[in-house]
C-alpha cells in the first residue's frame, strides 16, 4: 500500500473526451493539483488548478458543421477512415511544432507526474516534450493494433514514446503483450484498469425485470473500426425470422449514413436513430434492451460494453482477443465476425431467443464488472500507482 500524498499531475489529453473527465474528475475531487494540456480546444474542465491548449496532429483544425456531417451520406464512413489515415501519414510531422509549448507548459508547473492518456498522437507528444518528470502512458485498445503499424512515422514514435514513457497504463492484458513489441522494458511498472477507468455502478445496474421487447442497441456510432455495414446489412435478416425486432442506433440521429442504409435496406420502420446520450440516459438505454452489438475489428475493453454488462444487457460483440478477456462465448455474450453479416444476424437472433442465456449473462457480468470494473476501486489502484512513479525513490532509481 502506497502513502497517497498531494500530487501536482499533468494531463495530455483530449480535454472534450468524457474519459479525459472521468480521470481529470476522480483527481481533482481527492485533493491534488491537476493540469491539463488539452490537444482539442474546449472549456476547461471544473476543478483543474491549470489549463493549456496544445494542438498536435491537425487537431486544432476547424470542425466539419452538424449540417456538414449530415451530407457526407454514405461516403461518411470512408471518409472518416481517409481523415484517420492521412493523420495517420502527417500527424507525427507536427510534434516537433508542438512539443515546445507542451515544454514550457511543464517547465512552467513542475508536475510531479505527467500522463498522457493515449499514445497517438497525446502520448507521442509528451514523450517529445517531457524533461526529467515521470512520464505515464495510457494504451487505448486500437493503439498497438491499429495506429501504431499503419505508417512508418506512427510505428517510429509509438516506439520512441514506449521507449521514454516510465509507466504504461492499458485497458487490457493484451496489450501489456504488445507493448513489449513495441519497446516497453520489462522492468517498468504496468497497470490493467478499463479505459474510462471503470463504471459507476450508481449509473449502471440492471432493471427491476428483463426487458421484455426485442430490442437491440448499438451503442459505438460511427468509427473507422466499427463495422455497421455488417450491422445494418444483419438487420433484415433478423427480421425475416422475428419480425419485431427493433434496433436502436446511439450517436446516428444525424447522420445521414444511417439514413441512406435504413432506405437501401428498408428497414426505416424497425430502426431508431438516437443522439448522444448523457451517461443516464445511456444507462436507460441499455436497460432497456436485451442484447448491445459491438461490431468492431479494433477494441480493448469498450466503455459500452462494460456498461451494457453492468446494465444486464448481453453483448453480442467482435471476436477479439480483447473482448475475450471479459466475454466467455456462450456463457456471458456471444462473439461473432464483425466482417460477416449473417453470422451477426445468428448470434442476435440466437441471444433474443435463448433468455436463459441473457438471465445467466446478467448475473455473471454484474459480478464480473463489481470485481473488475469498479471505478472507485479502479482509479484508488491508479492513484496508488501514480504514487509510486512520482515518489522520490521512483525518479532516483531512474537516474
Amino acid at each position: 500500500m502506497w502513502y497517497i500524498f498531494a500530487m501536482r499531475l499533468m494531463f495530455v489529453a483530449d480535454g472534450r473526451s468524457p474519459i479525459t473527465l472521468n480521470w481529470l474528475r476522480h483527481f481533482t475531487e481527492n485533493g491534488h493539483q491537476v493540469f491539463l494540456a488539452s490537444t482539442f480546444d474546449c472549456p476547461p474542465p471544473p476543478g483543474l488548478t491549470g489549463y493549456r491548449l496544445i494542438p498536435v496532429a491537425f487537431s486544432g483544425a476547424k470542425k466539419a458543421s452538424a449540417s456538414d456531417r449530415s451530407r457526407r451520406g454514405i461516403w461518411g464512413a470512408p471518409a472518416l477512415g481517409l481523415r484517420t489515415t492521412l493523420r495517420q501519414w502527417l500527424g507525427p510531422l507536427t510534434l516537433a511544432a508542438s512539443a515546445p509549448a507542451l515544454r514550457a507548459f511543464q517547465r512552467e508547473i513542475q508536475p510531479d507526474l505527467i500522463h498522457a492518456l493515449r499514445i497517438p498522437y497525446e502520448g507521442m507528444l509528451a514523450a517529445e516534450a517531457a524533461e526529467g518528470i515521470p512520464l505515464a502512458v495510457s494504451v487505448w485498445g486500437n493503439d498497438f493494433t491499429l495506429h501504431a503499424p499503419a505508417t512508418p512515422l506512427m510505428s517510429h514514435f509509438t516506439r520512441k514514446t514506449l521507449r521514454r514513457a516510465d509507466a504504461l497504463l492499458a485497458d487490457c492484458a493484451r496489450d501489456l503483450r504488445l507493448a513489449r513489441g513495441w519497446g516497453l522494458a520489462a522492468e517498468k511498472p504496468r497497470l490493467v484498469v478499463p479505459g474510462n477507468g471503470g463504471i459507476r455502478r450508481e449509473v449502471f445496474f440492471p432493471p427491476a425485470a428483463p426487458p421484455a421487447e426485442a430490442l437491440i442497441l448499438n451503442p459505438r456510432g460511427f468509427r473507422a473500426y466499427v463495422r455497421n455495414d455488417s450491422f445494418f446489412r444483419a438487420i433484415p435478416l433478423v427480421l425475416r425470422e422475428l419480425p419485431q425486432a427493433k434496433f436502436r442506433c446511439v450517436g446516428m440521429a444525424d447522420e445521414a449514413r444511417a439514413r441512406e442504409w435504413a432506405q437501401r435496406l428498408k428497414i426505416e420502420a424497425a430502426l431508431e436513430l438516437l443522439p448522444a446520450l448523457t451517461p443516464s440516459q445511456m444507462a436507460a438505454a441499455f436497460r432497456a434492451a436485451p442484447l448491445m452489438v459491438s461490431p468492431s475489428t479494433h477494441d480493448g475493453t469498450p466503455n459500452t460494453l462494460l456498461e451494457a454488462m453492468a446494465c444486464g444487457c448481453l453483448p453480442v460483440a467482435g471476436d477479439l482477443e480483447s473482448i475475450r478477456e471479459w466475454i466467455k462465448p456462450g456463457e456471458n455474450g456471444l462473439l461473432v465476425n464483425p466482417a460477416d453479416p449473417q453470422a451477426l444476424a445468428q448470434a442476435i437472433l440466437r441471444a433474443l431467443r435463448d433468455e436463459p442465456l441473457r438471465r445467466r449473462a446478467a448475473a455473471q457480468n454484474l459480478a464480473l464488472v463489481a470485481a473488475k470494473g469498479d471505478y472507485e476501486e479502479n482509479m484508488r489502484r491508479v492513484e496508488e500507482f501514480y504514487a509510486q512513479c512520482a515518489s522520490p525513490s521512483f525518479t532516483q532509481e531512474k537516474k
